[in-house]
């Protein structure tokens, strides 16, 4: 899986801008074993690079995404990062090998129970799970060095800016669910300047809230 990972990143590099994944990347997504997050009828293919469904009509991101998401999130040792759409748990468990904690946000409480019985099971000490609406964010434990998103938005949710640290950065993707999506890094500086680039066209499930 890893060679293959790093062959879709060298042949994406054109548009993408991104040549190469970190080794510190490349390391977390090799400790995280991807068969403990997907269905039991899924294992024989944990380690192709492609999505696989998970519980409750959702999917488990294909690996490559899982590691450019990552990297563009540019996560450091002592980062406190949000993750809004826990799915499986498998981006989460990536993340957390690369940062001090990791809050993660699930709209759907089968799927935010599921994940955290695997990450206990995985022994996951420094990711908090819970269910409700992400694009709320977790005020509670703003701001956050990073956030990254599993799910596509219409636009970007104004709460998980106002709880992004200045420098710190938003991965998500947006645009509509049957239309056009773009892959972007969005930051916000210390005066409030938002700035955005658009890393890769993208095809993620559509970011659901409570209304």
């Amino acid at each position: 899986m890893l060679e293959a990972v790093r062959q879709s990143v060298l042949e994406s590099a054109g548009y993408t801008g991104i040549p190469a994944l970190r080794d510190e990347v490349m390391a977390a997504m090799g400790a995280v074993p991807r068969e403990a997050f997907v269905l039991p009828e899924y294992r024989d293919q944990a380690y192709r690079n492609t999505p696989l469904p998970i519980a409750a009509g959702q999917t488990i991101s294909q690996p490559l995404i899982v590691a450019l998401m990552t990297e563009m999130l540019d996560p450091q040792p002592d980062d406190v990062m949000l993750e809004v759409g826990t799915g499986s748990g498998y981006q989460a468990a990536v993340l957390s090998r690369l940062v001090k904690h990791v809050y993660s946000v699930e709209i759907v409480p089968e799927l935010a129970q599921s994940a955290r019985e695997i990450l206990h099971q995985q022994h996951y000490n420094n990711i908090t799970v819970r269910a409700g609406d992400g694009y709320a964010g977790w005020p509670e434990h703003a701001p956050f060095d990073g956030i990254i998103v599993t799910a596509a938005a219409d636009e970007i949710p104004l709460p998980l800016l106002q709880q992004l640290k200045p420098g710190g950065r938003l991965v998500i993707p947006v645009g509509e669910h049957q239309g056009d999506q773009e892959l972007l890094i969005v930051e916000v500086d210390a005066r409030g300047a938002i700035s955005k680039q658009s890393v890769l066209p993208v095809r993620f499930v559509p970011l659901t809230r409570h209304r």
